[in-house]
């Protein structure tokens, strides 16, 4: 927990918000997973301040009939699929209608990769630590289906942080990761955007050249490593 309980922008709470990760700092192993769109510009600072890999996963969770709130299972960047066959099975939710679903939603998460990565591979997961960094967790339901698409992905350890979050989404979350980090848990919370100065919407274009920036900075610090310079983060 910190002090801070108002953030200028997104950037500036993503730097703040790097400061208490700082035990990541220069791994190779570790890659920050930022949440679209509102997510990206702090994931971003997050990433650059820490030096380490960068990439967004896009992610939908799986309502059952009628009640779309409720989560049957959620669909991730990379293929991941994780369906909850316990409330399936309560629901009697005809399996027609998982599979139907599933399949439309993963187009969706396909169609949004493609948009984002404009070609680029997504990096490797498998093995390594994986910090979800969002602006900001009001209910906490999709960060849960984040977290729970993740942990059928193979990673070593699964971090949440989070400038700002509500009670309740803390209370859901912590037991689910290995860690949770989260800069101020507000009472009462409101919304995400009354914690920040600027919380204008963040737009395709800004993400994707964020994601850009990110990968060609970590190009240009691996070259210079290779060169036996010194490597510093980007701005």
């Amino acid at each position: 927990m910190s002090k801070v309980s108002r953030f200028k922008d997104r950037v500036h709470a993503g730097k703040l918000l790097a400061h208490a990760l700082d035990a990541y700092a220069g791994r190779a192993d570790v890659v920050v997973l930022a949440l679209p769109r509102g997510g990206v510009p702090v994931g971003y600072a997050v990433a650059r301040e820490l030096d380490v890999d960068l990439d967004v996963l896009v992610v939908r969770k799986l309502g059952a009939p009628g009640q779309e709130e409720l989560a049957i299972g959620a669909v991730a960047s990379g293929g991941i699929r994780v369906i909850h066959h316990d409330i399936v099975a309560e629901l009697g939710v005809p399996q027609q209608y998982v599979e139907a679903l599933a399949a439309r939603k993963m187009a969706e998460v396909a169609q949004r990769d493609e948009l984002f990565h404009g070609g680029r591979p997504p990096v490797t997961l498998e093995g390594r630590v994986a910090i979800l960094v969002d602006d900001g967790i009001a209910t906490g339901a999709t960060m849960e289906a984040a977290v729970k698409a993740l942990h059928h992905a193979g990673l070593a350890r699964v971090v949440v942080a989070v400038p700002v979050a509500s009670t309740e989404a803390v209370h859901t979350l912590r037991p689910l990761v290995d860690q949770l980090v989260c800069l101020t848990v507000p009472e009462p919370f409101f919304a995400i955007g009354v914690w920040y100065d600027d919380f204008e919407q963040t737009s395709d274009a800004e993400v994707i050249d964020l994601l850009r920036r990110a990968d060609a900075a970590r190009r240009a610090d691996a070259a210079q490593l290779q060169g036996g310079g010194h490597a510093h983060p980007a701005p």
